[in-house]
Formats: C-alpha cells, sequence, structure tokens
C-alpha cells in the first residue's frame, strides 16, 4: 500500500521516522544525562507542576526550563520554515544540527563545562525548532519530537478500521483507516528505535552520542530537497 504514495509522500514519510528517530534519540540522552525530558514536553508539565505543588522550586526549574526552551524553538523553526527563505528547511537542520554540536563542544575531556540547565536549554531548543520541519505525511498530520499524538492517531485509526468507517480525506481507494495506522505506527516505532539506541550508547560513550544525529541532519541540510506541502 505504502507503494501507492505518491513520491512526495513517501519521501514525507522516510524523513518522518528519521527526524522522529532523532528525536527519541537526544530525548533518551537527555533524560538520562540531566533528568530532564528536552522533546517529551508533557512529562516536564508534570514535573513542573509536581514540583512546584510541593514547594519544590528549585527542582521544578529544569523541567519548566525545557518547556520554554522547547516554545521558543517551536516558534522560531516554524517563522523560518514559513519566511519564504530559499532553502528554509535546508536551514533549520543546519541549525539544529549547530545546536547539538554546542553540547559536545561544551565538554572538555569527558567534563560538562556547559551549566546542565544551559545543556537543557539548547537540546529542547533545538527539538521545538526540529518540530516544525514536517507537519504532514500526505494529509496525515505527524508530529515529530513527541508520541502521545502519535499512539492516538494509530489507536483511533485501528478503531475506525475495524468500525469499517470511511476515511475522509483518502487520497485514493489505497489510502484506508488500517494503512494510516500502520503509517502512525511506524513513525512512534522510529521514536523508540531512537530511544533505545541512545539509552544503550550513552553510557559507554556520554556527549558523543549526540555526533551521529548532528551529522545526520547537517547532510539533511546539504541533499534535503524540500517537497511541495511538506510542511
Amino acid at each position: 500500500m505504502i507503494k501507492l504514495l505518491s513520491p512526495d509522500a513517501r519521501a514525507e514519510r522516510r524523513l518522518a521516522i528519521c527526524l522522529t528517530l532523532i528525536a527519541g534519540y537526544v530525548d533518551a540522552y537527555g533524560l538520562l544525562a540531566y533528568g530532564t525530558y528536552v522533546s517529551f514536553m508533557s512529562g516536564n508539565t508534570t514535573q513542573t507542576g509536581s514540583m512546584t505543588g510541593q514547594g519544590m522550586l528549585p527542582a521544578a526549574v529544569p523541567s519548566a526550563l525545557a518547556i520554554i526552551a522547547f516554545v521558543i524553538g517551536s516558534f522560531a523553526g516554524t517563522s523560518l520554515v514559513h519566511s519564504g527563505l530559499s532553502r528554509s528547511r535546508q536551514v533549520l537542520f543546519g541549525t539544529i544540527a549547530a545546536l547539538l554540536a554546542m553540547i559536545i563542544a561544551g565538554t572538555h575531556r569527558g567534563h560538562p563545562v556547559l551549566h546542565p540547565d544551559v545543556c537543557i536549554a539548547t537540546l529542547s531548543l533545538a527539538m521545538g525548532a526540529m518540530n516544525a520541519a514536517l507537519s504532514h505525511i500526505g494529509a496525515e498530520p505527524v508530529n515529530l519530537t513527541f508520541v502521545t499524538g502519535t499512539l492516538n492517531r494509530t489507536g483511533r485509526h485501528l478503531a475506525l478500521a475495524v468500525a469499517r468507517a470511511p476515511l475522509p480525506d483518502a487520497q485514493g481507494q489505497w489510502d484506508t483507516h488500517l494503512r494510516r495506522a500502520g503509517l502512525m505506527a511506524s513513525v512512534w516505532a522510529g521514536f523508540l528505535a531512537g530511544a533505545v539506541a541512545s539509552g544503550a550508547a550513552t553510557a559507554h560513550f556520554g556527549v558523543w552520542v549526540l555526533l551521529p544525529p548532528s551529522l545526520v541532519l547537517l547532510a539533511l541540510a546539504f541533499v534535503w530537497v524540500p517537497s511541495s506541502g511538506a510542511t
């Protein structure tokens, strides 16, 4: 069924899985290195509220900082993508790669030079910006740096497939709720795979685990060609 997608939609699907893998990878690193999610803002919102409610304001600072930085990154990334700038998405990928590289550069002989709060804010800024890189795969909305909505859409499409409900925005007879559920599941699996890889590698390589996603994003900045309707 996937082969019946348009060339643009197939490219969007590959890009979405690649970027969600990076998001899961970076999020797991942030959790292991700083005890804070850098792309999962629902968890940070709960953490911020819980710590604040207990009067533990200093403990609420990292997660609150992550939320603020993520929103700023989302604003900046969306503004860039919709600015009309030529090759804006390549510029966005290059900027995110540079932000990840900053964390690596802020480490000297295995010891962090940058304050953890600065690292949290930098990574959350990068993840917020990355979420602006792609908003749809074909006609289906997609989130790149958090998967709660992705899992919700997976379950919804499965339920509607069982009920044999029509798909209002179907792109053809091949485009069904079941196919959409599979599409969302593949995006979720990308996020999970990234988190697994980062969890396995961080204990051995520390901050250097951020080098592969930085290089992948840098490569995308040079070779990815935006498709119509991708953003």
